[in-house]
Formats: structure tokens, sequence, C-alpha cells
């Protein structure tokens, strides 16, 4: 009678062999198809437009403001939460949504005066603007943040930055 032990050896070195004969006899042309298909992939050369810049910065300012958001719409529903914390959570809940308004007008403000494509990010005092040209003009730079600050009474501090 043949042991498990044995019947287990004889059946694995069986395909150990079966695999090890495989790979010694596959085509050399079905290798080079595949290699070719790597090579082609590592190839590709992506170009971005200034506008995919601007998207991509909208993308991630809209995914940010949205986890604050549901963070702050979570503690107004958590029933554990205190009075102050829910008050905290509606007052940031305002300030996110009217600065987020003030981005908007921010934009659209520039797309009227200047026809600049642009993106816009409040924190606290601070504005940074993005515009989507390739031309470094610190003349419009300059009326961009005139034009940004005669929106605010107290002092901001406004950056503007070409896309290049």
């Amino acid at each position: 009678m043949i042991n498990k032990q044995n019947l287990w050896f004889v059946t694995l070195f069986s395909l150990i062999l079966i695999l090890g004969i495989y790979y010694v006899s596959i085509d050399d042309e079905v290798e080079s198809v595949l290699k070719a298909e790597n090579d082609n992939n590592i190839k590709e050369v992506i170009e971005i437009d200034e506008s995919d810049v601007l998207v991509a910065l909208e993308v991630e300012s809209d995914e940010e403001k949205q986890a604050l958001m549901e963070e702050y719409q979570s503690i107004l529903l958590d029933t554990e939460s205190t009075v102050e914390e829910k008050n905290a959570a509606y007052e940031n809940l305002q300030k996110l949504n009217n600065s987020k308004a003030d981005e908007n007008k921010i934009k659209n403000l520039i797309k009227e005066k200047f026809n600049l494509n642009a993106f816009a990010k409040i924190n606290d005092n601070t504005i940074s603007i993005v515009i989507a040209s390739k031309e470094h003009n610190t003349e419009i730079a300059n009326n961009i943040i005139r034009l940004v600050q005669d929106l605010y009474e107290e002092g901001k501090y406004i950056t503007v930055k070409f896309n290049a």
C-alpha cells in the first residue's frame, strides 16, 4: 500500500514537473507579445491642459469640503453631542457654505472682468487664486488682487498664481 505522504509527494512532484515543462515550452512569440504590450504601456505620454489642472484642484477642494460637511453633519445628528459641540458644528458648516459661495463669486468675477478661468480657495484670511494661463502678467495679478480685496471690508492675504 501507498501511504498518504508518498501519494502527496508524487502528486506535487508531478505538478511541478508539468509546470516546468510548460514554462520551458512557451513560444518566444508569446513572450515577445507580452513584452511589447508592457513597453507600449510605459511609453504613453499624458498631456495636461490648464483646464485639467483647474478641474483637479476643484475636485480636491470639493472632496475636502464634502468630508468636513459630513463630519459637521454627523456631529449635528449625534444624540450624544453637547449643545456647544452642535453649535460649533453648525457655525463651521455655515462658514464652509459661505466660503464656498465666496469662491464661486470670485471665479465668476475673474471670468467676467478678465475672461480667464480661475480656481479660488479661501482659508480664514487667506485667499489663493490659480489662473489658467501660460502668460504670467503682474498687472493682471495686481488687478485681480484689488478686485478681490474690494469684496471684503477687512484685509485678506491674497495670492495669485498663473498655471504654466
